[in-house]
Order: C-alpha cells, then structure tokens, then sequence
C-alpha cells in the first residue's frame, strides 16, 4: 500500500474541468459521464436527508461546495431549496448556471478554505466528489462548521483509501473509460470514513450516518468494457461497504447555553 501511495504522490489534476463546456451535461466517453450516473443515486438520498430535517422551501440555505457544473445545487433548486454553488472553475460555473432551469441559484466563483459566508448562514452544507480533490480536508471541514448553523447538516460524498479503491476507482477508471485524463483522481488524496469523522468531531459536528455506494454491475454491457463508452444503462445503488465509494451526513451540535 505504501508504495502505491508513493507512486501516487502527484498531485491531482484540477484543471480539467475548465475545459468540459456541455460535455459536462453530454459527453459519455469521459469519466463525467461516471458522475452523472452516480447522481442520479447521490440527489435523492441528500435530499432525503435534508427533508428529514428542514422544510424544501427558501427558508432552507444551501451551500454546496465544489459544485461544479450543477450535478447537485440545479436538483435542490428545483426541489425548492435556496441554494448556492461555489467552485473555483468559471467555467463550469457558467455552465452550472446555463442548465438552472430555476434561475435562483446564486453561483460564485470561492475558495473552499476560506469562504466569503458569515458564522452560521447555512441550515445545510454539501460537498459531493471534492473532499478528495484538496491537500487539506481538514480545512474545509473547519470552515463548513463555521458557516453551518447548529443542528444543521454536513452531507458529502468522497473516496475511501486503500487498494480495493485504487483498482477500481482509479486504475479501471482509466484502463476502460476513453478520455480519462491524467491524475483525474490521487490514492493519497482519498479519506478514509473515520478521518471524516474524527475531522468532523474536531469542529463540533458529529457523523449519523454513512452509507457506500456502488455501480450495479448487471447494467453494464461488456461491449462497454471495449467501446470505451459509459453505457446510459449504468446506474449505481447504496450498499453497507464503504470500501469504495461512501456517502454520509453529519450533524453540527447544539451551541452550549
């Protein structure tokens, strides 16, 4: 494991999403296409959580970090929540905000280690597939429980570390999916589900749940394992194991009277 790490050590290629356009909505020989099927599992089970909790109207503030081209913040806003996207790519902003069929999205261009939000202006926060994209985790996890209220809620989505994840998150992702570019994804950069917790406990919040997520491998074509192309049949579902892919949610306590 530790010389996988090592050969691992670069750093991971933020880059590439300035250059995705529509691709982000369209493209199925890129590993986008991956996330786009993975949302349609990923939305419903946040929204779930958030509805357990808060009322799906404006009164609920959403900030979703990394938010990238829209995957999560354009089906809150349609849900009803007020929400706002943050990332540091422009570019996929613009296309975040071509595809808000809402129009209510606030999208800014901001630095998940140090975001432009007062104490306590969100009843939710959510960072989807970004956790791993940082050298330090950590801090983000601090400012998350800055701007999030008490009681309020922490749901991401990320990686776990070890070799199972290596295999298939990173290297079948590149031997089998055509465009997958350069250090898309670092093994050193994956976080394993205690070390979010224990980050999470450090700033005052307190993981309820988690859950992981994998691809139901009945609907992928084996034609798909040579063509280079995520089939539009492919859908992912929830499973018990966070060995791969996990998502969760946690909790900011209550202010001490």
């Amino acid at each position: 494991m530790e010389k996988i790490l090592d050969l691992e050590s670069n750093s991971v290629n933020n880059k590439i999403y300035d250059n995705y356009g529509n691709r982000w909505y369209e493209a199925d020989d890129d590993p986008i296409a991956l996330l786009r099927a993975e949302s349609k599992t990923k939305t419903p089970w946040v929204l779930e959580k958030i509805k357990s909790r808060f009322p799906l109207d404006k009164k609920t503030h959403v900030l979703d970090i990394g938010c990238g081209a829209g995957f999560l913040s354009n089906p809150l806003a349609k849900a009803g929540l007020n929400v706002t996207g943050i990332d540091l790519s422009e570019e996929s902003l613009k296309v975040a905000k071509d595809f808000d069929e809402t129009n209510s999205i606030d999208y800014l261009a901001a630095d998940a280690y140090k975001l432009p939000f007062p104490d306590q202006s969100f009843e939710v926060v959510t960072a989807m597939d970004f956790l791993e994209h940082v050298e330090d985790p950590k801090k983000v996890i601090e400012e998350v429980s800055r701007v999030l209220k008490p009681r309020g809620l922490f749901v991401f989505h990320t990686f776990n570390r070890n070799l199972l994840s290596y295999l298939i998150i990173i290297k079948f992702v590149e031997w089998f999916v055509k465009n997958t570019p350069k250090n898309l994804h670092v093994l050193r950069l994956f976080i394993k589900p205690q070390e979010v917790a224990n980050f999470c406990d450090e700033f005052s919040m307190k993981v309820v749940e988690m859950s992981g997520i994998r691809p139901v491998f009945s609907s992928i074509p084996i034609q798909s394992l040579i063509s280079g192309i995520v089939p539009k049949t492919l859908r992912f579902k929830l499973t018990k194991s966070l060995s791969l892919s996990y998502i969760g949610y946690a909790e900011k306590r209550r202010e001490s009277p």
